[in-house]
């Protein structure tokens, strides 16, 4: 393989953006394509990383029309298919998460990769976190037994902005539970182990004067059931404006207290008759996880990616779930 990493991105919105900033430092990449909807958006972002890069407005063409050699698809839950196309072309590719609205087209995409054996990653970047591995290191030895966390922001405030046309609709987001809490219900199943049953309850009807397509929840929690025997809670609101929110993560066992704060995932590490720890959450976590991602790439060595496409799916069918279960009223037994 070259020195350098051709590399086409899909989606050059904020969280495209983010990686991008990384990902141009990185010695073995060279930002060879740039793809967005809306193509002004896609050339603004070459002209800032890459003035001479080629600029798409489908992704399509993009990998028909460009040697590429790795793929970023950092793109809505409901924009996806785009894999099956880079699946076919052998091209590894990352994908940003929520990975689908559609959990049976999720796993179509999880069983060609695997059968083409191309190398995927999600970007569920907390599981890079020192202050994550110290964690799951405890836990082998002090199992969890209560978990407690989620995701509290205020209301959408701001309807022109470009992801409050699809984050408001849950037929395009999924819900803020789906599209948000997603991150934190993957580090329960990465600290806690699997999630046998959900059971999720939603509040409706108290965000006023937002934008004309929201329909999504106002604030919910989901109950969990994991296959050890812990339980845990989780928590969704985009309706609390008054401050004191923001993200959590706490889990408790007989000798052990976790706690996660803030969008960072700072660490508080209590033991019963040990020194305290503190881990700060690393401010660089995307450019730390796409380095993962590379090197795997160039070395073919999957080990290095912590989360592969075949593991996300298993946290989307826990988010799709408590959706169903938000409707229903009713428990949901999950598969496997």
């Amino acid at each position: 393989m070259a020195d350098k990493l051709r590399l086409g991105i899909v989606g050059c919105g904020g969280i495209g953006v983010t990686h991008l900033k990384g990902l141009v430092k990185n010695p073995f990449v060279e930002l060879t394509a740039f793809c967005d909807a809306n193509i002004n958006q896609a050339r603004n972002v070459a002209q800032q990383f890459r003035p001479e890069a080629q600029v798409f407005d489908k992704a399509e063409i993009m990998i028909n029309e460009v040697k590429l050699d790795i793929l970023y698809l950092c793109i809505p839950p409901f924009a996806h298919g785009i894999e099956h196309t880079a699946i076919d072309r052998g091209i590894p590719f990352f994908v940003e998460k929520p990975i689908h609205l559609d959990l049976n087209q999720a796993k179509q995409i999880a069983s060609e990769a695997e059968r083409k054996k191309v190398l995927t990653s999600v970007g569920y970047m907390n599981r890079y976190r020192k202050g994550v591995q110290r964690v799951q290191e405890v836990l082998k030895e002090d199992p969890p037994i209560l978990l407690l966390g989620g995701w509290i922001g205020g209301t959408p405030k701001f309807a022109s902005a470009p992801i409050f046309s699809w984050w408001v609709d849950k037929a395009k987001s999924g819900g803020q539970f789906h599209e948000q809490v997603t991150h934190t219900v993957d580090l329960a199943r990465y600290l806690c182990g699997e999630v046998s049953e959900v059971h999720a309850y939603s509040a409706r009807g108290f965000n006023k004067g937002t934008a004309p397509n929201y329909n999504i929840e106002d604030a919910s929690v989901v109950g969990l059931k994991f296959r050890s025997g812990a339980v845990g809670t989780l928590w969704a609101s985009c309706s609390s404006n008054a401050g004191e929110g923001g993200v959590s993560l706490t889990i408790y066992c007989l000798r052990t207290t976790a706690l996660f704060t803030k969008w960072e995932h700072n660490l508080r590490l209590l033991q019963v008759d040990k020194w305290h720890e503190e881990i700060l959450g690393e401010p660089n976590i995307f450019e730390i996880e796409d380095k993962a991602f590379i090197e795997a790439v160039r070395s073919c060595d999957e080990s290095k990616i912590l989360c592969p496409y075949s593991d996300a799916v298993k946290t989307l069918e826990i988010t799709l779930a408590a959706n169903k279960s938000m409707e229903t009223g009713m428990p949901v037994k999950l598969s496997g």
